[in-house]
């Protein structure tokens, strides 16, 4: 592993205009790593806290659905602007500048009444979703050779803010004596040290590399790039169903809010595990078919098994939940790159496969929460996500055979 990172954070850049130097590889990888630390933690630090929301606010079960659903719902509709603002302004600044505004987002979220909440939320939702594109197409820009590895970290790094958010929201927000208001807006702080680190990659000067305004065209019309768009769609319905929803259901269940959350952080955990291993295995498949198969029969039957598995198991079906969701993720990022012949079809097809992926896998947190009745039980939405599981199974094994999406290269 050790030998694999050197290489990684050595090998040359393919970027115009820049020096392939051992530093400046090494300060980009953890500049990444940084930034992806905070492109998840809104989503988990809400959900625990959701209960104390919605009793402090009188939300009925479908505004508390619209407001777990806005911020992966922005993920969608904005997505599709990151090439775009690439071209015009440079990778590198338009990240510079959104997480200025996923700080600024998360704070507003604090304000403390639902204002607040929605249009930080919104916020929050619209610069993740740019960032998130803007990524792929940076570690196969400049880390073409070590695509597993630094996918991998950026994954893990995903995560891993995702677990310390739903492990420390709470512990957090009774250090500080505060409300849910405060354990929100305390992860604008992170954002802010991110987007102060990621201000060194910024280039000098208003010049966009020639390479970067190059136009991607063709990747719509691709049943291959439709077939990655759906797969990740999916996906994202679990992965954003597991942060919003998981500790309410737990908590549902009859555990204490803060051992749902423990739960909910340990779950997490093992996925960034499982997301930094499972890159690093598929990219030496000869084709990612049957791993992507594995990978969701584990998260389907693990989150199926913390609904209706005995209580005294739900650690059990959570740890396979958690290692079969983080490996899910991280395959669903890999394979825009894998699919991909450069930065600028990667740039493109990233914008694709998560515009489309989120705007649909933002409806999977809101049909949760309204097929879920806490007197009911969770029978409806076991049935709701075993369909997407089945689904996820074809999508997984069709876009996981080695191929590469159509395109055509023009000028704007």
């Amino acid at each position: 592993m050790e030998q694999a990172v050197t290489q990684a954070l050595t090998e040359p850049s393919s970027h115009p205009g820049h020096t392939a130097t051992r530093s400046r590889s090494f300060f980009l990888a953890c500049s990444i790593v940084l930034v992806a630390l905070n492109l998840r933690t809104a989503f988990p630090s809400l959900g625990a806290v959701l209960s104390d929301i919605r009793i402090s606010l009188g939300l009925t079960a479908a505004a508390t659905s619209a407001l777990t659903t806005l911020p992966v719902l922005c993920l969608g509709v904005f997505a599709p602007l990151a090439p775009y603002l690439a071209r015009k302004a440079g990778a590198e600044r338009t990240i510079f500048v959104l997480m200025a505004a996923l700080s600024a987002g998360i704070w507003l979220r604090g304000n403390g009444n639902i204002y607040g909440l929605l249009a930080g939320s919104a916020v929050v939702g619209s610069a993740i979703a740019i960032i998130n594109v803007l990524v792929p197409g940076l570690i196969k820009r400049d880390f073409s050779t070590s695509t597993g590895l630094i996918a991998g970290l950026y994954s893990m790094a995903l995560l891993s803010g995702a677990a310390m958010a739903a492990g420390l929201t709470l512990p957090l927000q009774r250090l500080l004596g505060g409300g849910w208001a405060t354990a929100l807006a305390l992860w604008s702080l992170p954002a802010a040290v991110a987007g102060a680190c990621w201000s060194l990659q910024v280039p000098k000067g208003r010049a966009v590399p020639r390479l970067a305004a190059l136009k991607v065209k063709g990747v719509w019309r691709c049943t291959l790039a439709w077939q990655l768009t759906l797969f990740m769609a999916l996906q994202s319905m679990y992965s954003f169903t597991v942060f919003g929803w998981l500790a309410p259901f737990l908590q549902g269940r009859g555990l204490a809010p803060l051992e749902a959350s423990v739960i909910v952080c340990s779950s997490i955990l093992l996925q960034t595990i499982a997301c930094l291993a499972a890159p690093l295995i598929a990219t030496r498949l000869p084709n990612q078919s049957w791993f992507n198969v594995v990978v969701v029969l584990l998260t389907t039957i693990g989150f199926l098994g913390c609904l209706s598995a005995p209580v005294q198991q739900i650690w059990f079906w959570a740890g396979m939940q958690g290692i079969g969701q983080g490996a899910l993720t991280a395959i669903a990022i890999t394979m825009i790159v894998l699919r991909s012949d450069n930065a600028q079809v990667a740039a493109e097809l990233s914008s694709m496969v998560q515009g489309v992926g989120y705007g649909i896998g933002a409806t999977g947190p809101l049909v949760v929460g309204l097929l879920y009745d806490p007197y009911m039980g969770f029978e409806q939405v076991e049935c709701f996500l075993a369909a997407v599981g089945g689904a996820l199974l074809y999508f997984g094994y069709t876009s996981g055979r080695r191929r590469s999406v159509s395109y055509n290269l023009a000028d704007q």
